[in-house]
């Protein structure tokens, strides 16, 4: 599949009309952010406690269509809620624990789709950005991935602030943008997830695996790689498969993140694992994440830990193993390994990190048992959302049709929730966001 097969130029030819319209200005002054959702092959749950991931966008994500504005103002339809978001660049913009004690009103207009915006504002004002000019746009997700759990979030608030650097003629790295929209998810909506998403949509190319270690500050050192597959000539008479797909099956249960308590409360209990583990060892100073915990004091102190902490450590620290693991077979083509250890990167997020309910389990084990599947797994948080595999590409459709067929048996009403040729995407690795 063609990785610049998205976006359309019918896609894109499409936004610039509407964005001209409410912009009243021509189709040539419209700037198109393309803002790619990612997947998380290996390195699940890891990056808020400064873990290594593996990561990669595919040819699915967030077109942001805009004009800048002639003033203060930012104007946003969108393609997938009702309504129109209309708020000024000038306007200081509160974090979402400040916004409590304002009325109801208000506080429902902070909760609504355009918190990313106003959070890119936050963000870009927080670290002293001068903010003259506002945006008329229009932003649309691509078909059937709402709530899919691809960091959709993420690709919305990266192709905000890309859309509003553009039109204030600002210079902004893309690592300096992972730290930005950091503070759009942990400051802003108060969301406790780490690097990884962003940096994914912001540093990927297509064809390649990001190789990114989260401990905090290395957004700055840029501590991240970028692995290719051998060519297709290197491969020889092995029998690892030549070409693969990504598919993307989605579970039908749609719910906020922000809006679970599991995710930050597992954050918080991996934090408190590392505490354990740290003050063992007679470290009472060091930052309590298990990235700063050395594998001999977690193999040393595991056992005093308490049986949901300790799994939560094990989660981590197996993890980051199957990463290096897996760094090793993507880099020299073996792919079938690659696909066993994201199997058990799934097997680990059920049984260790504890997410995931019956469906997105019953999910992931039928996409195990596809034809051509090499590796499957949760996307996401794991509670809601979707999961992800890796398909032989010559395999990739028939595979499709048996998840299809084989999740409607099991879970017929969230199954009809779901249009049949959006139930599962056949996707490619795709390049990193961009103004267009």
């Amino acid at each position: 599949m063609d990785a610049q097969c998205w976006p359309s130029l019918t896609e894109l030819n499409e936004i610039r009309e509407k964005v001209s319209k409410m912009a009243n200005v021509n189709t040539e002054e419209v700037r198109v952010v393309v803002s790619p959702y990612r997947i998380c092959p290996l390195g699940a749950h890891i990056d808020h406690q400064g873990g290594t991931v593996l990561a990669m966008t595919i040819n699915k994500g967030i077109l942001l269509g805009f004009a800048p504005s002639a003033n203060y103002q930012v104007v946003i339809h969108s393609g997938q809620f009702q309504g129109e978001i209309k708020f000024r660049v000038d306007e200081i913009q509160q974090p979402k624990d400040k916004c409590l004690a304002k009325d109801s009103s208000e506080l429902h207009e902070q909760c609504d789709w355009g918190r990313y915006a106003r959070g890119a504002v936050y963000a870009l004002q927080s670290r002293g950005n001068n903010l003259s000019k506002g945006i008329t746009g229009y932003i649309c997700g691509s078909e059937g991935f709402d709530s899919s759990g691809l960091s959709s979030s993420a690709a919305v608030g990266v192709a905000y602030l890309m859309a509003l650097e553009y039109a204030n003629n600002l210079v902004i790295s893309p690592t300096e943008n992972i730290e930005y929209d950091r503070l759009i998810e942990n400051e802003y909506l108060g969301l406790k997830n780490g690097i990884m998403d962003q940096s994914a949509i912001l540093l990927s190319r297509h064809g390649c695996l990001m190789c990114m270690n989260c401990k905090f500050g290395n957004m700055q050192t840029k501590d991240y790689k970028l692995v290719y597959q051998p060519k297709v000539l290197e491969y020889k008479e092995s029998e690892q498969p030549k070409a693969t797909s990504i598919l993307v099956a989605l579970s039908g249960l749609k719910q906020a993140l922000t809006s679970s308590p599991g995710y930050n409360k597992r954050v918080g209990e991996c934090r408190e694992a590392a505490k354990i583990l740290l003050e063992a060892s007679g470290d009472y100073r060091t930052e309590p994440i298990l990235s700063n915990v050395d594998p001999e004091v977690y193999e040393a102190h595991k056992h005093k830990l308490e049986p949901n902490l300790a799994k939560r450590a094990e989660h981590y620290f197996s993890e980051n193993m199957r990463v290096m693991k897996g760094l090793e077979a993507w880099s020299l083509g073996k792919l079938k390994d690659f696909g066993m250890l994201i199997s058990a990167s799934g097997r680990s997020s059920i049984q260790n990190y504890e997410c995931g309910c019956e469906p997105l389990i019953q999910l992931y084990e039928i996409l195990l048992r596809a034809p051509g599947v090499l590796g499957a797994r949760f996307s996401g948080a794991g509670f809601r959302g979707c999961c992800i595999a890796f398909v032989e590409a010559h395999l990739a459709t028939q595979a499709a049709s048996f998840v299809r067929t084989e999740y409607l048996k099991v879970q017929p009403e969230l199954a009809s929730r779901i249009h049949n040729d959006t139930a599962v995407i056949i996707c490619d690795s795709a390049e990193c966001a961009r103004v267009i």
